[in-house]
Order: C-alpha cells, then sequence, then structure tokens
C-alpha cells in the first residue's frame, strides 16, 4: 500500500532488456534506504515493484510482460529520474490518498499552462476510463495523489504547486508525455456498483 505522497526522485542506473522482461537498477537517495530489504514493495512512477537485489543505494527490479505492457517504465533510458515512494507502514501519516500501486493505463499530457504562480497540466485519457474521473476527486498520476480540477470530454486537468514540481518529475515533463494512471478505487467501486445495479433492472 502506498499513500501517493511521492518521496522524491530515483535515477534509472542500468537496465538489461530481453524478451517481454526488463531489469531495472535505480540509485535512490541514500536517506531513503534504511532497512531496505530483499521482497520490499517500492513504486516507480506509481508502479507497485519488488526489490530483488541491492547494494549500498542501488536497487534492482524485474519487470514483466503486463508491468512492461501497462506502464511507462519501459520507456525509461539510463539517467531518467522516477517518482518513488516506499510503502507504507502502520502508524504512517497518509497525506494523500491509499494508493494499490497496480497502474490501470498511461494517460498522455496534451498540454501544460502556467499562468503566474500556477502549474496547470492536462491530460488525455480513454472514453472507457473517463468515466471514473471526476472533479475533485483523487487520482494517481506517476506515483503522486492529486486532485482532478476540471473534466472534459477525453480531458482532465490537475493543479500542481510548487512543492510537488520540486519533489517529483512533473516539474521537467513535456507536451507528450505518457504518464502512469491509478484511478481511485474507492471511485471504481461506487460506479462499477452503479452501473451493475442499472443493468439488473
Amino acid at each position: 500500500m502506498f499513500t501517493g505522497i511521492v518521496q522524491g526522485k530515483a535515477v534509472i542506473r542500468g537496465m538489461v532488456k530481453k524478451a517481454d522482461f526488463m531489469q531495472l537498477q535505480v540509485e535512490l537517495p541514500k536517506n531513503r534506504c534504511e532497512n531496505l530489504q530483499l521482497g520490499a514493495s517500492i513504486a516507480l512512477n506509481g508502479t507497485c515493484l519488488t526489490v530483488t537485489g541491492f547494494e549500498n543505494n542501488l536497487v534492482n527490479f524485474d519487470l514483466i510482460i503486463e508491468t512492461l505492457r501497462v506502464t511507462n517504465l519501459g520507456q525509461l533510458s539510463i539517467g531518467d529520474e522516477v517518482n518513488f515512494e516506499r510503502a507504507a507502514k502502520f502508524g504512517d501519516e497518509i497525506g494523500g490518498h491509499v494508493l494499490s500501486g497496480h497502474v490501470h493505463q498511461q494517460v498522455t499530457i496534451d498540454r501544460i499552462e502556467t499562468p503566474d504562480n500556477n502549474w496547470i497540466i492536462w491530460f488525455k485519457t480513454k472514453p472507457e476510463w473517463q468515466k471514473y474521473i471526476f472533479a475533485k476527486g483523487f487520482i494517481g498520476l506517476n506515483g503522486c495523489s492529486l486532485t482532478v480540477g476540471e473534466v472534459k470530454e477525453g480531458l482532465f486537468n490537475v493543479f500542481l504547486i510548487p512543492e510537488t514540481l520540486s519533489m517529483t518529475t512533473f516539474g521537467t515533463l513535456e507536451q507528450g508525455a505518457h504518464i502512469n494512471m491509478e484511478i481511485d478505487a474507492h471511485t471504481q467501486a461506487v460506479v462499477e456498483t452503479v452501473e451493475q445495479y442499472m443493468n439488473n433492472r
């Protein structure tokens, strides 16, 4: 389980690509490696991954076909940065919303608006996922717990504060970038329950 409060940026230091499989090595900040263990869960760009090995602050992960198909991790290059969050522990403050780290799809940055003292990002999404996105609802984007601003046909936006821009990769992303999206589980449950009820009437 994750909170969507990104703990910082990690750097891709190595990758080995095979058929429908990839091994990834990531450099975490040293102060975020305390009590790191094999089998631990860490979210990279909102994708829950299992630690398969580590040495100091270099951490290894295996990515299988479904992860490569659904997320943007297979599009990374050495030197790229990703958002990371270590798994939440009982007693942690949940400042965002509960995320599983199971990415539903990728959305694309349609445009970025930067009026005075603001940063607004618009995303394109597929019709089958639009029904789960509501103004003022929660959404997970590259592992960040964010509040949806406006929703239009095929589009939605989020408003980012300076702290989010400095702690995450959002401040360096450009139009056309692919972003991992995890919809809010509670919203999904409500929408699908109502759909099932209406279909069975």
